[in-house]
């Protein structure tokens, strides 16, 4: 019977970093605010910029309105449904002592920042999905002729995302300080990784500037999963980039990441 009992005690990484998924989960549902910014935004911006793509000549670079909106539709949702939200939700639960008191436990500390980001973290990939589904119907898209090269590229937006949502959190005071925090990244993003420029329609050297930013080689992969006109080393190199940019945000979060509230 003891036996039986120690055995039924014990606990795996995966199995306690589902238990503080599930926990999260409860408290996301019940923050309106947070479920908003990190659902019906990246949902809405993408269509809204509608008029503006337009306007631009994506033909003249091989791309059509669809081909510009899905990448942008992608990006929003990790800055905006990943990123943004998950700096929130740091904040929130190290202000409140919460990670505080998850480390007194058996979760270590890669658990619980993975644990923590769980939900938002899968979230985020459904959205991607859901975006890519609904813009290839609407929007008169082809089907990918690399998929595996967006796979990648939403796989590795959302893990840099995460992380960089954890380097950004140990740099913000408030939930409501967040907003404020986030927006360098967010705009900077918006505006030069072609999120809602293609890179395609920047100068030469203004382009291989923003080439390397860190949600660049993520939006370039995920294009490219559907064009297809990437080439071998092309493609290593966009891997590469978004690969040193997560392995950067990983060692920073190891150490800078703050468990104390900031006083």
């Amino acid at each position: 019977m003891s036996g039986a009992m120690v055995k039924g005690s014990v606990t795996t990484p995966a199995s306690r970093m589902a238990a503080l998924a599930r926990a999260e989960l409860t408290l996301l549902g019940r923050s309106k605010a947070t479920v908003i910014s990190a659902v019906l935004v990246p949902l809405a911006l993408p269509f809204s910029l509608r008029p503006v793509v337009d306007d631009m000549d994506v033909e003249d670079s091989g791309l059509t309105v669809g081909l510009v909106l899905l990448p942008a539709a992608i990006g929003f949702s990790l800055l905006f449904g990943v990123y943004a939200a998950l700096t929130a939700i740091y904040t929130a639960r190290r202000e409140e002592l919460v990670l505080k008191r998850l480390r007194t436990g058996e979760l270590r500390d890669t658990e619980i920042i993975a644990g923590s980001a769980l939900p938002v973290f899968t979230m985020g990939l459904v959205q991607c999905l859901v975006l890519a589904v609904g813009c290839t119907a609407f929007l008169d898209v082809p089907a990918p002729e690399a998929p595996h090269l967006a796979v990648l590229g939403v796989l590795l937006g959302l893990v840099m995302c995460a992380a960089l949502a954890a380097v950004t959190a140990s740099v913000t005071r408030t939930v409501e300080s967040a907003q404020v925090t986030t927006l360098p990244f967010v705009l900077v993003s918006m505006v030069a990784s072609g999120v809602t420029v293609p890179l395609e329609l920047l100068p030469d050297r203004v382009a291989s500037v923003c080439e390397l930013l860190p949600l660049s080689p993520v939006i370039t992969l995920v294009r490219s999963g559907w064009t297809g006109d990437l080439s071998a080393y092309e493609a290593l190199g966009s891997l590469a980039t978004a690969l040193a940019w997560t392995v950067l945000a990983v060692f920073a979060v190891g150490r800078w990441f703050r468990w104390e509230p900031r006083r």
